[in-house]
């Protein structure tokens, strides 16, 4: 059973042309001295304590104020930040046999109300991010630690439960920010979402909070404590919200009523007429975010005696079925995707591993085929009928609700993707979410991707260190996001494959580089032979940046504002 399909290019047209004229920039703040930093962020924070976020917009918020012991430079180079130096084999801070590392720290470094920051302070991080009951969405970069000891105010070490090559993940990047003890000790447990550091943070950065209102504006000052003499260049740093991509798109590159604009999911032909205003420019740094669309393997519509749906006790009514996760797949047109939507800040990709290169596959392809999709549907059962042009089995109609977060470029992905689906007999509900809810963490919300109540969602992400153990723990049983976790685990899909969890323990323990790398490779290979996920687009971070700013280096390994103390106005 297929359909004729075409893509209503005209359409598609008119609908980017609407988008483009609506944008205003009323709602921009205005650009008013050199001493003052406007970012727009059109997916505005909502929480300021990086261990319990859950996208870019809360960690790029927090990174302001709080830092890691070091991260990783666009070479993959570990940079120093409260360390005093990166730890190696030569000088003593790395084990010879994998199983601990020692961090020495900076000294005479304070927290932003004066107190000094210590090992102790490093200590607490982990046994806050260890404690199940914070709920933390970071606790997988730290789940292969056995200790965390200050042997001085200004050294620490850390053993691991077994041989760990990846020694650098902990602490470092932007799931490594350190919290302060004397801040966050009686919020160690369960009643962390009452702490009021999570919207008024002490850190150790270049900024500190003034004024946040979650979900709309955060207004910064500079710390006067900072321990990098000179810096921060910018004496205030206002970051508002709101809006949408496009729009902040237009007030940095075109009208200048911003400097820096986040996450520029914009149709790149809108980007490439915005960015001939002259007043900006567009930054596309290609890293290991992968715009992905999830299965859902649980049922989203049965629910436990308690209420909690998407639960592994219901197990999904097709997608449990190979064929029918191979038939989406091919139903998905990858490259119309990238290519009409996303230009030269998007490739085609089927793989999740797509940085660093030696743990990329060269194994993995993709195809767009409807009619073996539609093939492949057959051999498993499902067929119209009932003649209401939807396939159906056993009384169960092959039904899905696809959701993503509110953003023109996925709202189109969304429509190429429907439209592939009806074509072979699938009906499809669209879905979209405030991204500011989407992307929340919120365990009393159930729109969140973490909760995923729903057959199939769209988002982006990827590992956060060259290491990519940690993220390719997110598909490991014991990773499955549920209520007796708060959600917070990163296995929003509910996926369980022994086969995979093994790939993934010896990778933990492999100390030869080589042999590391291609459990990696099999890691990836093996979830796309399972269609476990549809990756579709390897994806620029896209950011605006005024033509005034200089000192913007950014990596795939940190936020975007990880280097903000660096940045400031170029001589007029």
């Amino acid at each position: 059973m297929i359909r004729r399909l075409f893509l209503p290019l005209v359409i598609l047209s008119c609908i980017l042309s609407l988008t483009f004229a609506a944008c205003t920039s009323q709602d921009a703040p205005t650009v008013a001295d050199g001493k003052t930093l406007k970012l727009l962020y059109w997916q505005a924070p909502t929480i300021l304590n990086p261990h319990l976020a859950s996208g870019f917009k809360d960690f790029d918020a927090a990174r302001l104020v709080y830092e890691p012991l070091a991260s990783y430079d666009n070479s993959d180079r570990l940079v120093p930040f409260l360390a005093a130096e990166i730890p190696s084999k030569e000088n003593g801070g790395v084990a010879a046999d994998g199983r601990s590392v020692t961090w020495k720290l900076k000294p005479d470094v304070t927290w932003s109300d004066g107190e000094p920051f210590t090992a102790e302070d490093v200590v607490f991080t982990y046994n806050f991010i260890s404690n199940p009951d914070v709920a933390s969405s970071n606790l997988e970069a730290f789940s292969g630690i056995e200790t965390v000891e200050a042997i001085d105010d200004h050294t620490v070490k850390i053993t691991f439960k077994d041989v760990t090559p990846g020694w650098a993940v902990p602490f470092t990047g932007q799931t490594g920010a350190i919290l302060p003890e004397h801040i966050f000790s009686p919020y160690n447990g369960a009643n962390i979402r009452e702490a009021e550091a999570n919207n008024q943070p002490v850190g150790t950065g270049p900024f500190l909070v003034e004024e946040f209102k979650p979900g709309d504006i955060v207004v910064y000052t500079a710390n006067p404590n900072y321990w990098d003499a000179g810096k921060p260049y910018f004496e205030r740093v206002e970051l508002k919200g709101g809006g949408d991509a496009t729009s902040a798109a237009r007030a940095v590159l075109q009208t200048g009523d911003a400097d820096y604009a986040f996450n520029l999911q914009v149709e790149a032909n809108i980007l490439k007429q915005l960015e001939a205003a002259g007043r900006g420019k567009v930054l596309a740094n290609f890293g290991s975010y992968v715009e992905r669309i999830m299965f859902n393997f649980t049922d989203p519509n049965q629910a436990t005696a308690d209420g909690e749906r998407s639960s592994v006790e219901f197990p999904h009514p097709f997608f449990t079925d190979k064929k029918v996760r191979q038939a989406f797949d091919l139903a998905v047109d990858r490259d119309t995707i990238s290519n009409q939507l996303y230009g030269p800040t998007g490739r085609p990709t089927a793989q999740l591993i797509v940085v660093p290169q030696q743990y990329s596959s060269d194994q993995i392809d993709y195809e767009f085929n409807l009619e073996k999709a539609a093939a492949l549907l057959d051999e498993a059962g499902w067929k119209d009928s009932n003649g209401d042009g939807i396939r159906d089995k056993d009384g169960v109609e092959m039904q899905v609700v696809f959701q993503t977060s509110v953003n023109p470029v996925r709202q189109k992905t969304q429509e190429i993707v429907k439209q592939s689906l009806e074509a072979i007999g699938v009906g499809v509900e669209l879905k979209s979410i405030d991204p500011s809810i989407f992307f929340s963490g919120d365990p009393g919300n159930t729109d969140t991707l973490n909760h995923f109540y729903a057959d199939l969602q769209e988002f982006t992400t990827g590992n956060d260190s060259p290491d990519p153990g940690p993220h390719m723990k997110w598909w490991t049983c014991e990773e499955i996001a549920q209520k007796e976790n708060s959600w917070q685990k990163p296995n929003y899909a509910r996926y369980c494959n022994p086969e995979y969890d093994e790939l993934w323990k010896r990778a933990m323990t492999e100390l030869d580089p080589e042999k590391r790398a291609a459990l990696f490779r099999q890691m990836d290979e093996l979830l796309r032979e399972d269609f476990a996920v549809i990756p579709i687009v390897d994806r620029a971070t896209t950011t605006g940046v005024s033509n005034t700013l200089t000192g913007i280096d950014p990596t795939p390994w940190d936020a975007n504002t990880w280097d903000i103390s660096n940045w400031r106005r170029t001589e007029s």
